[in-house]
């Protein structure tokens, strides 16, 4: 008899059901696990000699359906069944678990037993490694100056008791994998976990899913492929050097694309989408990028980054356009960024309205006096204005005396024409929190109405998106939208032929982007 234990346990629609449950942690639905797995070359499950690691591990997931193509796809060269999955448990199937609870549910869907050596276990595996493969320690975060020095964690967060998850994870916290298996592996792959709390303000996180790609690379797979974040297309908050790593790294092969995460994660948000993607060693070339949106796949290959830019523009339809509005221009001196203020236009934090003693400056005013100064801010959700004398001591005044226009800092999701912001047009005298970002100068309030008008025109907003990937409306954002003539107002019309734009790549646009009127 083959293994009838085996096929009677082995049970995959459970992990689909704990992939839609709600998680700290997103757990990966076995339908996409199998079409990350579908990236791989199929003959890899069909030599024994192949060597797969998983190591962030959750459900077991990626090592299941590894196990069950190496299933059949050894059994030309393997014909007993008992003997062939001693083989692939003992021999290809390698992971390390993110938790104790994961560990044990990873066994439980691998081997049919959380225990490995148990008599239910599909393989017995030797008592000398009651985990079998997939492995499991708990160990200490490395703290120094209130941050573990390996993966950036809180000590006010995760410095915890025996009693509860610390949250260092093996994998990046100085585990030497070679020596723990010894062997090298031919395949990793896996979900990371994709943040951990930094201890700022809120609920403010670092991300971690970059340092599990690295990692991995580290180790020199033949491939390598994982689910992540695509928030690491812009950079930003610890990913400047990922990003500039990944979109330069010509050995990404191929990269699947969602701007709506719940496409792959039911009933997940994660701001910015997420993406998948093979790293190949012996590859070296354009990408192959496929973008999701419901039901269309745009398919396009190319380099992850455009010459002489730093970031990766994911729509591909927006590439022709880019390249024809910067044809003739210069965009270092042409850049709408080049007048966006940064964070705190006048110093003024967010809570400033609050108690502008905690930055050791004077009391403000809720009802102006005859030559006040004017500021706009926030009390709780509501814009309200404030006001100061001309003479208050303000940490900086740049643009105070002249025309402006204050956008939002946060505004949107982060998909595709979501720019849609409620802007001020503000005079002299007028000044913000960092509530807002400002643009200017400018000389006349024409102008600032012009440009106004210009920042909700389809065509503004469509170059927006290059690099809005989240909520987040900084400086930066504005980078590949050019500066125009603000003594005329522009409609969309005028913009496109200027640009000499096609008329499919002014259906996208005009498709993809609602009007603001």
């Amino acid at each position: 008899m083959e293994n009838s234990l085996f096929k009677s346990v082995y049970n995959p629609d459970v992990l689909s059901c704990i992939a839609n449950l709600s998680n700290d942690e997103v757990f990966t639905p076995p339908e996409l696990a199998n079409k990350i797995i579908d990236m791989l070359p199929q003959e890899l499950f069909e030599n024994p000699d192949t060597t797969f690691l998983d190591p962030c591990c959750k459900s077991g997931v990626f090592l299941r359906e590894i196990a069950k193509r190496l299933i059949k796809g050894l059994e030309g060269q393997i014909p007993d069944l008992e003997k062939r999955i001693e083989h692939i448990f003992s021999k290809q199937l390698f992971g390390v678990a993110i938790t104790e609870l994961t560990s044990l549910l990873s066994r439980r869907s691998v081997y049919c037993s959380k225990f490995p050596s148990s008599e239910f276990s599909a393989y017995q595996f030797p008592e000398d490694k009651p985990q079998g493969n997939i492995i499991y320690q708990r160990i200490k975060h490395t703290w120094k100056d209130g941050k573990c020095i390996y993966c950036g964690a809180s000590q006010g967060e995760y410095d915890r008791g025996a009693d509860l998850e610390t949250h260092a994870y093996q994998f990046i916290h100085n585990l030497d994998v070679k020596k723990v298996f010894n062997m090298k592996f031919d395949v990793i792959i896996g979900n990371p976990p994709y943040q951990l709390s930094d201890g700022g303000a809120q609920a403010s996180a670092k991300p971690i899913y970059n340092m599990f790609v690295e990692q991995a690379i580290k180790l020199n797979p033949r491939y390598l492929t994982m689910i992540i974040p695509a928030r690491w297309y812009t950079g930003g908050k610890g990913l400047d050097t990922f990003r500039d790593k990944m979109i330069n790294d010509k050995r990404i092969r191929i990269l699947h694309d969602y701007v709506d995460a719940s496409e792959c994660f039911s009933g997940v948000e994660i701001k910015g989408g997420v993406c998948y993607f093979l790293w190949d060693k012996n590859y070296s070339g354009e990408c192959e990028i496929f973008k999701h949106k419901g039901n269309e796949i745009d398919i396009s290959k190319r380099y992850l980054v455009e010459k002489g830019e730093s970031i990766f523009i994911r729509e591909n339809k927006l590439i022709s356009i880019m390249r024809k509005v910067w044809a003739n221009s210069k965009i270092e001196k042409d850049s709408f960024e080049t007048i966006v203020s940064s964070m705190k236009p006048y110093g003024l934090r967010g809570d400033f309205f609050k108690d502008p003693s905690k930055y050791g400056l004077p009391p403000i005013k809720e009802v102006a006096s005859d030559g006040d100064l004017r500021i706009l801010g926030l009390d709780g959700l509501k814009r309200v204005y404030r006001y100061i004398p001309q003479a208050y001591p303000l940490p900086k005044r740049d643009l105070l005396n002249y025309y402006k226009i204050f956008i939002p800092r946060n505004v949107g999701s982060g998909e595709f024409g979501d720019f849609t912001p409620t802007t001020v047009v503000a005079s002299p005298k007028d000044l913000c929190t960092e509530t807002f970002v400002q643009v200017g100068p400018f000389h006349s309030m024409n102008e600032a109405n012009n440009a106004d008008n210009y920042l909700r025109t389809k065509f503004f907003r469509a170059l927006i998106s290059i690099r809005k990937q989240d909520q987040g409306a900084s400086k930066a954002v504005y980078h590949f939208v050019p500066i125009q003539d603000f003594s005329k107002s522009w409609t969309d019309k005028e913009l496109y032929e200027k640009y000499n734009l096609t008329q499919e790549e002014i259906e996208f646009i005009e498709t993809m982007i609602t009007s603001m009127e």
